[in-house]
Order: structure tokens, then C-alpha cells, then sequence
């Protein structure tokens, strides 16, 4: 392979990456807890958008629970966002785990 294939290939490679990221800018994901109860929707750059809560699960007495709720809702979104630019990553570097990239 010669260092004009390989600089080709490296190019290719750095679009495919600009385009994943653009669309990474526009995915949303959900992630939930208690069976739905909280729902957090978060983008594929990480950055957390929204949050539904059930009324139904909202008791004064209890907010622990529901912050604990919130918590995991949010985290479940987020390593759902992560899954998935890891994924699309993944698809253009064959897998590779290249420093600085995603």
C-alpha cells in the first residue's frame, strides 16, 4: 500500500467521521426507570433534552425515590447515546478504538 493510498484512506476516513457526527448532533434517545415512570430523552452528543415524569409517581413523602428515578432515567439515556456513536464509530474505523476519535 503505498503513503498515497493510505493518505486517501485517512481523508475517506475523516469524512465518514464528520458525517457520523453530524448525525450524532441530531439523534435523541430515551432511556426510562420504574417501568416508564421517568423518561429522559438525551442527544447523541450526550447532552440531556428532556424529562417526562408519570404524575402517578410523584409523592411528596417520598423524593428520594423519585430523584433516584430521575437519576437512572437520565443515565440509562446517556449510556444509550454512548452505545450508539461507539456503534456508528465503530463502522468506520473496523472496530479500532483510535485516541481521540468519537
Amino acid at each position: 500500500m503505498s503513503f498515497g493510498n493510505l493518505a486517501k484512506m485517512a481523508q475517506q476516513m475523516q469524512a465518514e467521521m464528520a458525517r457520523v457526527q453530524g448525525e450524532l448532533e441530531t439523534l435523541t434517545v430515551q432511556g426510562s426507570a420504574g417501568g416508564g415512570a421517568v423518561m429522559a430523552t438525551v442527544t447523541g452528543k450526550q447532552e440531556l433534552v428532556s424529562i417526562a415524569i408519570d404524575p402517578d409517581v410523584v409523592d411528596p413523602a417520598d423524593v428520594e425515590m423519585l430523584q433516584d428515578l430521575v437519576t437512572a432515567a437520565v443515565n440509562d439515556a446517556l449510556r444509550t447515546a454512548r452505545s450508539e456513536a461507539e456503534r456508528r464509530m465503530a463502522a468506520i474505523t473496523g472496530g479500532l478504538r483510535l485516541p481521540g476519535l468519537g
